[in-house]
């Protein structure tokens, strides 16, 4: 979302790409310093890039991370361990990374995704997915002889996963290397997300190299250690309880824990910072405010890929230009609408059903 004022601006710059922020001021009739958090706010949606308001006309969003091929399996009935279940057994596009960016196409946004693939059918299912979606996965590495990630998993007769199997091994070909390839491309989008799934060493070469707002999603609490040392170069994160204790150090058992908790990824660096607590909502806190959103009523259908839904709905929020309670609303939303969905990518995603949800974001004041 882009207002009124911040198009007006956007014009004067695109008219004369060399104009002084005092001279805007005086054709905004503002302050110098309104005219600076205006342009500012055009630089984080990706209108403007860089010195000089050099102009992206297409600004678009790169997701960098897992792209797996899941097989789920559900039973009719409540599980029956070392047994046997009938049931239903799906095969479907899945990873984190490339389920974000699934969700993002669909929230209208212009999507990259940087992944891994073997040589194999899944790479060519998932590839062609992928660009249905109209998911632009150019500067994706093939590996030859590689086998494509796969995602093996068993949820129960409710949709809650049981118990899973991943083989990932292709991800260690994701290199600091072959990143650093990639980085101008990262750097000229509106924002990147990275997830977990990537070695240590890339996450860190990322972190480190990104000039670009960088979002993280921990994935797991195996995972999400990979980032301990990197929370001052990392804008945006959410982690579950779990992966909160493990990365904070604090025992989150109350509130006061978690306000300390939250703080302490703050302290680190960090600068929007998502706890998420399941059925019962989100944390949420930046440098000016921390509160609690409860989740919106919703019945629970399937509850995979409902943090990759709340990740995609809070970079979008971000893009354009949602404060964090409105981000946060579009994330709860999100994932709202995806557990109520038998698919781990509701269909029904889209800024017009989480608008339903949430109705119009709070607007900010415009001098």
């Amino acid at each position: 979302m882009i207002t009124e004022r911040e198009r007006q601006i956007l014009r004067w710059i695109e008219d004369n790409p060399l104009i002084s922020q005092q001279e805007l001021a005086a054709r905004a009739g503002i302050a110098r310093s309104s005219v600076a958090v205006h342009i500012s706010n055009l630089m984080k949606k990706g209108f403007i890039q860089g010195k000089g308001y050099l102009l992206q006309k297409n600004p678009y969003i790169v997701v960098v991370g897992g792209a797996n091929m899941d097989i789920s399996g559900r039973p009719d009935a409540p599980l029956v361990a070392q047994d046997s279940n009938p049931g239903k057994v799906r095969l479907s596009p899945g990873g984190v990374a490339r389920n974000i960016a699934h969700n993002l196409a669909l929230l209208g946004e212009d999507v990259k995704l940087i992944t891994a693939f073997g040589d194999d059918s899944h790479a060519n299912q998932l590839a062609e997915g992928c660009r249905r979606l109209g998911i632009d996965v150019n500067d994706t590495l093939t590996v030859p002889g590689g086998t494509t990630s796969t995602y093996l998993f068993i949820a129960d007769h409710t949709g809650e996963m049981q118990l899973a199997i991943n083989e990932m091994d292709i991800y260690e070909e994701l290199t600091p290397r072959f990143f650093e390839s990639k980085m101008d491309l990262i750097n000229r989008a509106s924002l990147c997300i990275m997830d977990t799934n990537l070695p240590e060493e890339s996450l860190r070469f990322l972190a480190e190299n990104c000039r670009c707002p960088l979002f993280a999603d921990t994935v797991s609490t195996v995972k999400a250690k990979k980032l301990a040392g990197l929370f001052y170069k990392i804008h945006t994160i959410k982690p579950n309880l779990l992966e909160a204790q493990l990365l904070t150090g604090i025992e989150i058992r109350d509130e006061d824990s978690l306000r300390r908790a939250a703080r302490r990824f703050l302290d680190m660096g960090v600068e929007q910072v998502f706890l998420s607590l399941g059925s019962k909502g989100v944390f949420c806190a930046d440098r000016h405010e921390q509160f609690h959103l409860p989740a919106y009523p919703s019945h629970m259908v399937n509850s995979t890929g409902a943090g990759d839904s709340f990740m995609a709905a809070l970079a979008w929020g971000w893009r354009q230009g949602f404060s964090l309670r409105d981000c946060a609303k579009a994330g709860l939303a999100a994932a709202d609408i995806c557990i109520e969905s038998a698919e781990t990518i509701s269909p029904r995603i889209s800024a017009e059903s989480i608008l339903a949800i949430t109705g119009a974001p709070t607007p900010t004041p415009d001098e």
